[in-house]
């Protein structure tokens, strides 16, 4: 009786989590095959037929339309230098910070931590009108510069500056780096210029290829910045905005947009998903 309970218990557990597992993967494809569906309908087919209804007769054009009235390969190249030199800036001053506080421990770099944990606990929309005012403030300033509002000189500012939960997780990514290693490259006669470039860096790529795929995610996904920032020049995210109207939007047309917009997003995570999982558990000393 025990080995029969024991049995169905087994296979309760068993039902339970592919249950949990089936209706995960449901959650994350539904919304796809209604972008997906949506993406191949005329408009009356969009008014009059259901989300998960099949277009009878799909309508390629809309991708057509999409990316060459949304100006999408535009949108992507802006969007691409903006993550280039945004994610670059990010990892370069995330990891000489994170290296800094968490390696040389005075008052000074824990005073540093703190503010920083201090600005990471502060909602960023309550801070939008602070940040704005500053931006004008540097172009009014600093008139020899490029213009900086309305260009992309502004979003890589803000996406640079205001990331502190990258250098949080370089900081803790760190701490399980044993010192050690930095000494003996200093007894070796390393400089912390050479301990930085040639022992930390190579030893955070798994937290670099993290930050980057948040960043990516984040900057990829962001309307707010560069809509406020830069209303003249078109990014991934403002691209179709041009398809929404006062009297309407032409959702198939910015459905069809958005899976152009998703394929390289998609690429690019997965890269990225791999590189992290097959280097987060290697050891930088080998016992």
């Amino acid at each position: 009786m025990n080995h029969i309970m024991q049995k169905i218990k087994k296979y309760v557990s068993e039902l339970s989590k592919y249950a949990v597992l089936i209706f995960g993967c449901l959650l994350v494809i539904l919304p796809l095959v209604v972008l997906l569906f949506g993406s191949l309908k005329n408009s009356n087919d969009y008014r009059m037929t259901g989300v998960f209804s099949f277009p009878t007769n799909p309508e390629w054009s809309n991708y057509a339309e999409a990316f060459i009235g949304g100006d999408v390969l535009r949108g992507l190249l802006n969007t691409g230098i903006i993550l280039i030199i945004a994610c670059t800036g990010t990892v370069l001053i995330g990891t000489m910070t994170a290296f800094v506080v968490q390696r040389f421990p005075t008052i000074l770099t824990g005073a540093v931590k703190w503010a920083f944990l201090v600005a990471a606990l502060v909602p960023s929309i309550t801070m939008q009108i602070t940040v704005y005012q500053i931006i004008q403030g540097i172009d009014s300033t600093f008139a020899f510069l490029p213009n900086i509002m309305n260009s992309m000189a502004a979003p890589i500012i803000l996406y640079i500056g205001t990331d502190i939960i990258s250098i949080y997780i370089f900081i803790h990514y760190l701490e399980n780096v044993p010192i050690s290693l930095d000494e003996s490259a200093i007894i070796d006669g390393a400089s912390y210029f050479r301990v930085f470039r040639s022992i930390i860096l190579p030893l955070l790529q798994p937290a670099i290829a993290t930050v980057v795929v948040i960043k990516f995610i984040a900057i990829y996904n962001d309307f707010y910045i560069p809509n406020l920032y830069m209303r003249d020049t078109p990014v991934i995210s403002t691209a179709l905005y041009k398809f929404i109207g006062p009297y309407g939007a032409r959702w198939e047309v910015i459905f069809a947009g958005v899976v152009i917009c998703l394929i390289p997003s998609l690429i690019i995570f997965l890269v990225l998903q791999k590189f992290i999982y097959a280097n987060i558990t290697a050891g930088s000393v080998k016992g």
